[in-house]
């Protein structure tokens, strides 16, 4: 296993971390906790010392598993992350109630990598107000957490401005090479490297789309490499090629992704692939959007949307369904980021709400027709059962509140 340091604080942390957000199940859906204990526990055996969890992961599960999975010493090999709910907080007490909730179902009494979970502008703009910065002082004068950092999922604007608002010690962005420009993207990487930040991070395989649902014009292009790898290598090996990366999260479940990260993870130099291999990854990443079905740049010029849709974010799931053909799990996205569990609002933005009244034709700079191509958008990603699963996100994101000082 190969480690990186945290500039701040010099924490040498494994290249791969251990994302606990996809363990294994059973068929009635619950973590299968004898097959997950052992592939968390061979993996810190193997060198992982990064163990990433959260308040809703599998259903408010996934912590309390950990509590138990990380006794008989495994605790004390390992920085433990977990993150505050940020779509939950009414209030600052709340902060407190979340954070010793999560204490006593990890069976810790601190934890090493507390993160402010899923944090866009809007979410920011809600959490500062109500004394998240003061929460984070507090929690760590106390020892209740050791470093503070944030997760994203917004504009590299909003990225930036964040990133400046609080003394961080570390952050986790969505990033691969289909990403370069969304959300933080590469200018978001620079710049919490430039600010001393270690950087986490998620989402390396785009939920598993780059490893497992490879169109075969992909497949003929890896297999020009002259050094033979999996799309998940490649895709690794990308990712950990940028010496500002700290740890990349994987959500291992199957006993052979561990095997193959572990194997991949122990050559994951900074700087390591040749400019031949660069240039391969980047005419794959070419050949992913030539198979896009909506030519959306993402500009927001068509922003915002008389009617309420997310015009950007429904071309980008749609894309992504037919890059990938993952039907399910487009659908479970497209879902959950118009749900409004996030911001605790009410659902929205989604395609089906155009009115067809055309501002965004006119202001749209490659001329899309944009309301005929939500209602394919619509026709495809919503359906009889949108508001059932709608249903199901908001239900499992707020499932499992401390009863203490929580404000309903």
């Amino acid at each position: 296993m190969l480690y990186r340091k945290v500039p701040k604080n010099e924490d040498e942390l494994s290249v791969l971390g251990f994302g606990c957000m996809r363990l294994p199940i059973k068929e009635d859906g619950i973590i299968d906790e004898k097959r997950a204990t052992k592939q968390v526990r061979y993996a810190i055996d193997h060198g992982v010392n990064y163990i990433d969890t959260a308040w809703p992961y599998h259903m408010g599960e996934s912590e309390p598993f950990l509590g138990r999975a990380l006794a008989d010493g495994y605790r004390e090999k390992v920085k433990l992350a977990t993150k505050l709910p940020s779509w939950l907080i009414k209030s600052r007490e709340d902060m407190d109630s979340f954070l010793n909730a999560q204490l006593e179902r990890l069976n810790t009494d601190h934890i090493d990598y507390y993160l402010v979970h899923g944090l866009a502008g809007e979410v920011w703009d809600i959490l500062e107000p109500l004394g998240v910065t003061d929460f984070l002082d507090k929690a760590k004068a106390d020892g209740r957490i050791v470093n503070a950092g944030f997760s994203f999922h917004g504009s590299i604007e909003d990225f930036k401005r964040i990133v400046d608002a609080y003394p961080w010690t570390f952050c986790q962005i969505q990033y691969n090479f289909m990403d370069e420009k969304h959300q933080a993207g590469t200018e978001g990487l620079k710049y919490a490297a430039s600010k001393s930040l270690g950087i986490i991070i998620m989402e390396p395989l785009l939920g598993g789309n780059l490893a497992n649902r490879v169109p075969s014009e992909v497949k003929e292009i890896w297999n020009e490499a002259s050094v033979k790898r999996t799309p998940a290598e490649w895709a690794l090996r990308w990712i950990w090629n940028h010496p500002e990366v700290t740890t990349v999260l994987s959500g291992m479940n199957e006993e052979a992704q561990i095997e193959e990260n572990l194997k991949t993870a122990d050559e994951a130099y900074p700087n390591s692939l040749t400019e031949a291999e660069l240039q391969l990854v980047n005419r794959v990443e070419q050949k992913y959007r030539q198979l896009i079905k909506i030519g959306c740049t993402g500009c927001q010029y068509c922003m915002p949307c008389p009617s309420g849709v997310n015009i950007p974010e429904c071309f980008d799931i749609y894309n992504n369904l037919h890059m990938f053909g993952n039907v399910d799990g487009s659908k479970f996205a497209y879902a959950m980021r118009m749900s409004g569990a996030f911001t605790d609002s009410e659902p929205g933005g989604f395609a089906s709400l155009c009115t067809e009244c055309g501002q965004c034709m006119e202001k749209c700079p490659q001329s899309l027709k944009i309301p005929d191509l939500l209602k394919a958008v619509a026709e495809e990603l919503e359906g009889t059962d949108f508001e059932q699963r709608l249903a199901m996100i908001r239900q499992s994101l707020r499932k499992t509140k401390p009863q203490n000082n929580i404000q309903d």
